[in-house]
């Protein structure tokens, strides 16, 4: 038996080069998270008269303004309704056209498959001014379903295309083998075929949820007052003593905080969907 000296066991323990890239990568990329949340725990006056990594004197002002003020806890209320809408609806609309273009071989369903894509590719600029002279016309402008449907034009196609990939990999023969014991379509599909693609239902809410709640461009167009998101009223803070830097920190921790919790949820999901190279 050997004793191992201090100094080989110096050398055993000792980071690699690509530790140490990936900790400085990681700091870059927690330190503007770390910064807000330093901004929102102090005060207007600390925040544009001293530099401190830590805030001298803590208040949490700031989140008892957002969470007290209906301007705006109500944009978060907002976002939540239409963000969860445009999920729901958009995966109610790509399931039977994923299933369609998984299984069945149609004219020119390559090609309504690009086109599907290519409506993602545009940017939200494009249509915004056609979204907002047709809601104005007829009476959907500033509500809730307004921003849900013009979010749908650009998460349903990313939805079909995730689920096209997970609904491949199951066999045509669980699909014959449930007609033959019986099954309708139906309910083949809620109770045997849905279960077999839960990892892919789960990355497709994902990315639906995620460009809903961080888009801007069309939620700020198609709102004005009841329907206001939370990323609307976070651009709209100039007063007349100038910007509440403290309070626009605050109102960015809490805008972290759902995407943060969605992605725990579907962590396993999101890996399942790099493995089967849909992600």
């Amino acid at each position: 038996m050997t004793i191992e000296t201090p100094r080989t066991a110096q050398r055993r323990f000792r980071p690699s080069g690509s530790t140490v890239v990936m900790a400085i990568y990681l700091l870059f990329l927690m330190l503007p998270i770390y910064w807000l949340l330093n901004m929102s725990l102090k005060t207007n006056s600390e925040i544009l008269g001293t530099f401190s990594f830590f805030p001298r004197n803590l208040t949490f002002a700031n989140y008892e303004t957002i969470l007290t003020d209906p301007s705006w806890y109500m944009g978060y209320v907002n976002s939540l309704i239409y963000v969860v809408m445009n999920t729901v609806i958009s995966l109610a609309v790509a399931l039977p056209a994923a299933y369609a273009f998984s299984r069945y071989s149609f004219m020119g369903d390559k090609h309504l498959f690009f086109w599907l894509l290519t409506n993602r590719m545009a940017p939200p600029a494009v249509f915004a001014l056609p979204f907002f002279q047709l809601y104005s016309s007829i009476g959907l402008f500033d509500t809730h379903i307004a921003v849900a449907l013009a979010h749908c034009l650009f998460n349903v196609p990313l939805a079909v295309w995730i689920l096209e990939g997970f609904m491949r990999g199951v066999p045509k023969e669980i699909d014959e083998t449930a007609y033959i014991d019986g099954y309708s379509f139906p309910a083949f599909f809620v109770k045997i075929f849905t279960p077999l693609i839960a990892s892919g239902i789960g990355v497709a809410a994902f990315f639906c949820f995620m460009f809903s709640w961080v888009e801007l461009l069309l939620s700020r167009t198609l709102t004005s007052v009841d329907a206001k998101p939370i990323a609307a009223t976070m651009t709209r803070t100039v007063g007349a003593a100038g910007v509440d830097w403290g309070v626009l920190a605050a109102a960015g921790v809490l805008t972290i905080v759902p995407g943060a919790l969605v992605i725990y949820f579907v962590r396993n999901y999101i890996a399942k969907g790099f493995a089967l190279g849909r992600v």
